[in-house]
């Protein structure tokens, strides 16, 4: 396959992935750097310099003053997202919600979403066109759930594309050209999947070729897209 390249974007545009060391994450920066037209790649994790925690505010205030000291980016890619957090996998029934557990999938999968766009939009540069990617999930669908379960991460991602939503309609203020989207990478093989599938799920790298492909096509509306990594709409 061709190597993936955003031909909408400027030619030297500058990208941010947050969640570099996981799969998508990492699959994202490696896709980006062979990409002739992007011109620096910058990867964020809790292991980069600086670190950032999304369950630590500061620590994404941290990064985004880093950042204020560079040229403006075009590409923000949020790769993060948690379905087992410390060692407990999504609720199957009911019964089995909790008070600790909803706030957990809430603060990891909406809410450091949303405080990392509050203090990196800032960083993106105005007058052209910039995209702001975001991995979410199909079962984020409130229209599309048919099979139930799966509590705290349906919500989160519910929450997370409702945050996406309302930020599209601010951005597009002073960012008409300022592409929203949030992403359906696909079951893709990674530590999140593999306890529910195991190996029988696509490569990261495909996925990653996919989305780059489908951003790249998609228009300036002053709405947030949600769309799967094959480009077909999901009803919100």
């Amino acid at each position: 396959m061709p190597a993936p390249t955003l031909s909408q974007l400027r030619p030297g545009y500058r990208a941010i992935v947050v969640g570099a060391t996981g799969a998508i994450g990492s699959a994202w920066v490696d896709a980006l750097k062979t990409d002739p037209r992007c011109a620096e790649v910058i990867a964020i994790s809790r292991h980069s310099q600086p670190a950032l925690d999304l369950l630590n505010e500061a620590s994404i205030v941290d990064c985004s003053r880093c950042l204020s000291m560079q040229a403006p980016v075009h590409l923000v890619v949020d790769a993060t997202g948690a379905l087992t957090i410390d060692g407990r996998g999504p609720e199957k029934r009911l019964d089995e919600l909790d008070t600790p557990g909803l706030l957990q999938a809430l603060h990891l999968n909406a809410v450091g979403p949303a405080l990392l766009m509050r203090h990196f939009l800032p960083r993106m540069a105005t007058g052209e066109r910039v995209i702001w990617a975001k991995l979410s999930a199909r079962v984020g669908s409130i229209e599309d759930n048919r099979k139930g379960g799966w509590y705290g991460y349906r919500a989160a991602k519910a929450a997370l594309n409702q945050l996406l939503q309302t930020a599209a309609i601010e951005a597009a203020r002073r960012r008409p050209e300022m592409v929203v989207a949030a992403l359906q990478p696909g079951t893709v093989r990674s530590a999140l999947s593999r306890p529910f599938v195991g190996d029988q799920a696509m490569d990261a790298a495909e996925s990653v070729q996919r989305l780059m492909g489908v951003i790249d096509a998609l228009p300036a509306t002053g709405r947030a897209h949600f769309v799967d990594h094959q480009g077909q709409p999901i009803p919100w």
